[in-house]
C-alpha cells in the first residue's frame, strides 16, 4: 500500500484488510487496524512516511519494528526519489476551505528507536526520510506560496485589502534566518508573524524546526503562528499551532553544535 501510494495508484484498505482475516485466526477488523496504525508508527520512528488514514499509533512489539525495517529494503529507492521529487504548483480550489483542526495534543507519543551507531558487524542506521522530505526546496517554496495566497484571501475576505497587499515573503526578503517565513497581519493591523512547515504526507508527519525558530515563537507568541501544511502531493490542506511551538508538540533534540573551547 505504501508503494501504490508513492505511486499514485489507488488500493482498498478494507479489501485488503479482509484478505488478511481470511488468513488470520479470528482478528476483528478493529484489531487489524489497530495493527496498520501500529506499522504507521514504525514507519515514522524509521524515518519514513506512512499510509495515509492510518493513524499512528504507539506501543508498538519490537518484533513488529524488526520485521517493518526488513521489507523497507525493497522500498528505500522508492522513497528517496519521492522526497526528493521537485514540487510542481498547482491551483487550489477552494482556497480557505483546506483548513482542518490540528492534531490531538493528547496523542501517544511514537517512541524513536535507539540509534544504530557503526559498529564492526553491525548496520549502519537508516537515512531520515522524513528529514530529507523537510530539504526539498520546492516543496518549502511550494508551500509558502500557498500560504501567502491564502493569507491574502483571509484579509481580502476580511475587508482588508490594504493589508493583503502587504504581505511579505520573508524568507525571501531576508533570508530563513529570519525566525520566521511569512509577515502576515490581522484583520485589526497586528502583525502575524507565520513560520510554514511542508509536507506531501499525513498530518502526524513529525517536522524539523530550528532552535532559532523555536525561540521566535517564545519571543513573539502573541503573534506568532506555525501553519503545517500536508497531503501536498494531491489535496493540500493545513491547520495552524498559534504561539510557542513547544506547547503543541514535544520538541527531541536531534543535532549539536560543537563548538572548539577558546
Amino acid at each position: 500500500m505504501l508503494a501504490c501510494e508513492l505511486g499514485g495508484e489507488t488500493f482498498n484498505k478494507k479489501a485488503h484488510n479482509r484478505a488478511l482475516r481470511q488468513q488470520l485466526d479470528g482478528r476483528s477488523p478493529g484489531a487489524v487496524e489497530r495493527k496498520h496504525q501500529n506499522v504507521s508508527a514504525v514507519l515514522i520512528a524509521l524515518g519514513f512516511p506512512y499510509i495515509d488514514g492510518y493513524k499512528p499509533l504507539g506501543n508498538v512489539q519490537r518484533l513488529l519494528r524488526d520485521v517493518v525495517r526488513e521489507h523497507l529494503l525493497e522500498f528505500e529507492a522508492l522513497v528517496a526519489r519521492d522526497v526528493e521529487e521537485p514540487q510542481p504548483r498547482f491551483p487550489v480550489g477552494d482556497l480557505l476551505g483546506i483548513r482542518v483542526d490540528p492534531p490531538e495534543s493528547t496523542a501517544p507519543e511514537i517512541r524513536q528507536p535507539r540509534p544504530e551507531y557503526a559498529i564492526p558487524g553491525r548496520t549502519v542506521g537508516r537515512v531520515d526520510y522524513l528529514r530529507r522530505e523537510a530539504r526539498n526546496r520546492s516543496l518549502g517554496d511550494a508551500g509558502e506560496t500557498l500560504v501567502m495566497d491564502y493569507e491574502r484571501l483571509r484579509l481580502e475576505r476580511g475587508g482588508k485589502d490594504h493589508l493583503a497587499r502587504n504581505i511579505e515573503q520573508v524568507s525571501k526578503t531576508v533570508g530563513d534566518h529570519a525566525g520566521y517565513d511569512i509577515r502576515s497581519y490581522y484583520t485589526d493591523g497586528r502583525d502575524r508573524f507565520i513560520e510554514v512547515k511542508t509536507t506531501r504526507y499525513g498530518q502526524y508527519t513529525p517536522f524539523y524546526i530550528s532552535n532559532g525558530e523555536i525561540q521566535f515563537s517564545k519571543a513573539h507568541a502573541d503573534s506568532y503562528h506555525l501553519y503545517r501544511v500536508f497531503g501536498f502531493r494531491k489535496s493540500p490542506r493545513l491547520f495552524t499551532l498559534p504561539g510557542e511551538v513547544g506547547q503543541h508538540v514535544r520538541l527531541h533534540a536531534t543535532t549539536y553544535r560543537a563548538q572548539f573551547r577558546l
